[in-house]
């Protein structure tokens, strides 16, 4: 399967202002693009590029004041099935784990695992261990919480989505994110495209979206508490810790998103 996917965003800023953008496909995922998805920006301006601590690819740039465009454009290779499923997958000692994977077993930022620990154990403490539990906590958080873009603010936790039951999709996967790693499951943030392939019209406006990997007997697995279902033409953007460690774009100054555009379509013929 082909599928094109991309991304426009249209700023206003007063004043030239620095900027990291985190928008270009995931490593893991490159060998499978046709062409590169460089970040093309609109007036030109200069733009370094490093990795993060995470190995994701970041951009720098100084937005210029006035009206700025930016964004990706590309076609990426896809295998057209689901999210791979491991079922009975199981579930390490804290003691047996890799070293790389301890950081994700700490609370962080929007991932208070500290406060909502008892919490967690009180709800999920008798699920059976390894997939089971972690398909215990996405259920628990699909249902909870209610889904809707007027309840984002950007400063949400995941003890606050669970204390006020309503959120968007990265409130979804802080709050699962944190229950697991109340449970000693090493898990880390995810975001990036999902597509709407093999999904029952209508569709509501592309967005990029977030969810997160687990691990689990040996290696990382996906898991949605947004969707709770596995999906085609999930395309990884970026992971960390939680959204303050993968924001698609930090913005050092003031600004306004003007407009905001998220493509992810089949190619068919």
């Amino acid at each position: 399967m082909r599928i094109h996917l991309g991304c426009r965003l249209t700023y206003e800023f007063p004043a030239p202002t620095p900027m990291i953008v985190i928008l270009n496909v995931h490593y893991s995922r490159v060998g499978q693009l046709e062409r590169p998805d460089h970040l093309q920006a609109s007036p030109h301006v200069p733009i370094e590029s490093y990795r993060d601590s995470f190995g994701n690819w970041c951009n720098r740039l100084v937005a210029p004041a006035g009206t700025f465009v930016m964004g990706t454009d590309t076609v990426i290779q896809d295998s057209g099935l689901v999210d791979e499923q491991g079922f009975g997958a199981m579930q390490h000692r804290v003691e047996d784990l890799p070293a790389e994977t301890i950081l994700f077993l700490l609370p962080s930022r929007y991932c208070e695992s500290d406060l909502l620990s008892n919490e967690a154990w009180r709800l999920f403490g008798q699920t059976p261990e390894g997939w089971a539990r972690v398909q215990a906590i996405c259920d628990f958080v699909h249902n909870h919480i209610t889904f809707g873009y007027e309840h984002s603010r950007p400063t949400k936790t995941a003890a606050e989505a669970y204390s006020e039951g309503r959120g968007v999709c990265r409130d979804f996967t802080h709050l699962a994110v944190a229950f697991c790693r109340a449970m000693n499951i090493p898990t880390r943030y995810c975001t990036g495209y999902i597509s709407d392939i093999g999904q029952t019209p209508p569709f509501g406006a592309m967005d990029f979206a977030a969810w997160m990997e687990v691990y689990l007997g040996g290696r990382w697995w996906t898991f949605d508490p947004r969707n709770n279902e596995p999906r085609i033409g999930r395309i990884l953007i970026a992971q960390g810790r939680d959204a303050a460690d993968v924001p698609l774009t930090h913005t050092f100054g003031e600004n306004t998103l003007t407009g905001f555009e998220v493509w992810t379509d089949e190619i068919r013929g």
